[in-house]
């Protein structure tokens, strides 16, 4: 069951809180979200189920988004009455029993969930299987993975396979294309940013396999020469046809649409390209391209990438949709045979989850006997399953003698089965007769050894594990790091050092409870040093602070060291405060105190003192020291500055290349106002424009994508962009409250202040 999410005039009237509460919510959520690519990334606990889908399935990528949330937090917030639902006929292990809540139809024929079915959809480990993971599939267009083959591969068996295109315009010509429906898909998803694999899918499911369907054959009255390959705004019609003529109506005028929406939405839908990659961007408008990529993600708003908060972006209410839709999309890909093509799969990952994944509310609790006992397989080629039955997913399949722990002795009438885990870690369910009990000799101790509890940032270690008695040291033992996001550990005891902090590497049996554990530090070393200003004119008497930043950011040691060459000429304080004293040059050196060769260098050039009633700056300017601010970013040429500046000295404004701008051009975040007298300059201003983060003079989405690259460390912005960038004016670098405020200024809902 669906949900549309199209309710726009709620929407609308509740954007304005929803953005207002944006930034408070913002600062409540201690990190963002995080996406680590490869198996390792992952915590241990997912690893095996992960590897188990890579020997099948080579090509396969997997990234871990690590939310930074709260397992019980998560479960609290989808846990609320009218947000997850089950048909009214399941179980009462499905639903909710609460008094006044119980079988209470918040929607025809469907009621309120359990708590447990709740845990067990959004537990991504029960869905690591080969059918279920789809629903973890990446939505987004990737160019590792998508290419044409795929898109023929699942195209294959219609009418669209291998096939070039022709279309009608609305007098019935007939145009030839010298390209392919999987060449205009592919193209459509390179725009959109939308897996042009989905949208293949998508197509078949919408329109079929034949060409002639009425949405994209282009010849139906009244609506002659127009395309929907995706049926939006194909709603439902008593009209004969009706649904059919609703969607061409949206191919035709976007059914009364402003302008704005066809122009980015390629309305009218007048050639199959258009219509193609027209219907993918709004495809990909709502959900994919912000965050909710996944059908799991479009169910469970656990990625705030919108910056508008969690929990309420949600397209589905059905608790168990992610689960069915993905066997949907696998017997889809399987009955195509793409299955081994390259594909990307993004997995949650959640702080403090249960060790034993959530179980199904189908499978009956009563029907196993808790238990602990070491056993092995006794028979060939036995299945691992998710669920007591045959009817269940395969996980992975087990061998004669091996290994396993029994944690549910099934006590079923019938056929039985056990509930087991893995030497590797994955936990599933055998049938009974397979099983054999081991003899109980286990781990009695673990001791740990390692050279250096603290670690470089980026540096690999390994952990020294002795287990007593002899006997058991080779009994599984099992891995894992209470921070994952300072440093992970992988099923050997190698160490991987990501970012600093502290975090306890803990090493425990698979067979029992013994354990031990180690605390880790994680140090990151300085490696550069920038400074705000590469060249200064200064007055005598006058001071000036200069900044110095340690790079990386998460540095430990981040003492500065500055020093004058020449401090007759001007000195610097350890604070960085500069004093001019007498004209001429000086060199300020700027060092990190860990590694003194590493370090920066600011020329200082020490000019005559100007008297205020030299020059005069006009409102709106702002001067700071030697930044001037208060530029309006639609009034910001040369001749308007020079306008709003008095003085009898010469005034040269240039680029951040020191290229002499004309009267015309425009002023732009980094530009240079210079002062000069008898041709020599003795005093320069740079130019800061609030939001305009890239140095263009405008405040556009560059401007949002280039502080995201800075934020994420793809990137990095110099000193005056960034504060350009700081439209919030706090802190010293820009943030996710900088990013809404720019967000909001292009839409016009808000003013950045100059």
């Amino acid at each position: 069951m669906k949900k549309s999410n199209n309710k726009k005039v709620y929407i609308f009237a509740m954007i304005i809180f929803l953005i207002t509460i944006a930034i408070v919510f913002i600062s409540k959520i201690v990190d963002a979200s995080d996406k680590l690519e490869g198996i390792e990334s992952f915590p241990s606990e997912y690893q095996p189920y992960l590897r188990e889908l890579s020997k099948k399935h080579p090509n396969w990528k997997f990234i871990a988004l690590y939310t930074n949330l709260d397992w019980n937090y998560v479960i609290n917030e989808e846990n609320v009455f009218g947000k997850n639902l089950v048909p009214k006929n399941y179980s009462d292990s499905w639903k909710n029993t609460t008094p006044g809540q119980y079988n209470v139809e918040v929607d025809k024929g469907w009621v309120d969930s359990s708590r447990q079915a709740v845990e067990y959809c959004m537990d991504p480990r029960n869905f690591i299987n080969e059918v279920r993971i789809f629903q973890f599939e990446g939505l987004s267009y990737d160019a590792s993975t998508n290419n044409l083959d795929g898109i023929e591969k699942i195209l294959y068996g219609t009418e669209f396979y291998n096939t070039k295109v022709s279309y009608l315009d609305s007098n019935g010509n007939i145009y030839h294309m010298n390209e392919r429906y999987s060449d205009l898909i592919l193209r459509a998803g390179q725009t959109s940013k939308v897996s042009p694999y989905h949208l293949a899918s998508r197509i078949k499911q919408e329109v079929g396999p034949f060409l002639t369907h009425n949405s994209i054959s282009g010849t139906v009255d009244g609506f002659k020469g127009l395309y929907n390959f995706y049926n939006i705004g194909a709603t439902s019609s008593a009209e004969p046809m009706g649904a059919i003529k609703n969607g061409l109506q949206y191919a035709k005028d976007g059914k009364g649409a402003s302008q704005e929406t066809k122009d980015r939405y390629l309305i009218p839908w007048n050639t199959k390209e258009r219509a193609i990659t027209g219907g993918a961007i709004f495809i990909g408008s709502s959900y994919i391209n912000v965050g909710q990529n996944t059908i799991y993600l479009q169910k469970f708003d656990v990625n705030d990438d919108r910056g508008n908060g969690l929990f309420w972006h949600q397209y589905m209410t059905n608790v168990l949709a992610p689960y069915s839709e993905s066997k949907s999309i696998y017997n889809g890909y399987q009955k195509t045979g793409i299955l081994d093509t390259a594909m990307t799969f993004i997995i949650p990952v959640y702080q403090n989850m249960p060790t034993i994944p959530t179980q199904s509310p189908s499978i009956n609790s009563n029907e196993f006997i808790q238990d602990n006992t070491k056993v092995y397989c006794n028979s060939t080629n036995v299945n691992i399953r998710t669920g007591p039955s045959t009817s269940y997913e395969v996980i992975t399949t087990v061998y004669n003698q091996d290994k396993m722990t029994r944690i549910g002795r099934g006590i079923q009438a019938g056929e039985r089965w056990d509930k087991v885990i893995l030497e590797n870690g994955i936990v599933g369910y055998i049938y009974q007769t397979y099983v054999s009990e081991l003899p109980p000799v286990q781990i009695e101790k673990i001791d740990l050894l390692i050279d250096n509890t603290t670690i470089q940032k980026g540096e690999r270690k390994k952990l020294n594990v002795t287990i007593s008695p002899k006997e058991a040291e080779n009994h599984k033992i099992l891995y894992s790091s209470s921070n994952p996001r300072v440093a992970t550990v992988d099923e050997n005891g190698l160490i991987n050092a990501l970012r600093p902090g502290t975090t306890t590497i803990i090493v425990k049996a698979q067979e029992n409870t013994v354990q031990n554990q180690i605390d880790i530090i994680v140090y990151s070393k300085v490696t550069g040093i920038t400074i705000n200003q590469e060249e200064l004119y200064v007055q005598i008497g006058e001071t000036f602070q200069i900044t110095g930043t340690i790079e990386p950011e998460d540095a430990n040691e981040k003492t500065i060291i500055y020093s004058s060459i020449n401090p007759q000429i001007a000195s610097i304080e350890e604070n960085g405060v500069v004093t001019a004293h007498q004209q001429g040059e000086t060199t300020i050196i700027v060092s990190s105190k860990e590694n003194q060769n590493i370090k920066a260098e600011c020329k200082i050039i020490v000019v005559r003192k100007i008297e205020d009633s030299e020059i005069n700056f006009e409102s709106p300017l702002k001067v700071n020291g030697l930044e001037i601010s208060g530029i309006s970013y639609q009034e910001n040429k040369v001749s308007d500055i020079k306008g709003k500046i008095t003085t009898n000295l010469e005034i040269e404004i240039v680029d951040k290349n020191n290229q002499i701008l004309q009267e015309t051009d425009i002023v732009k975040t980094g530009t240079k106002i210079r002062i000069k007298e008898n041709n020599y300059i003795i005093r320069e201003y740079i130019v800061i424009i609030y939001g305009d983060a890239d140095g263009d003079g405008k405040i556009t989405s560059i401007d949002l994508l280039v502080i995201q690259r800075h934020i994420l460390e793809i990137e990095k912005m110099g000193e005056i962009y960034k504060k350009a960038a700081n439209v919030s004016k706090r802190g010293i670098k820009p943030t996710s409250v900088d990013l809404l405020i720019i967000q909001r200024h292009i839409l016009q809902l808000q003013t950045i202040e100059q």
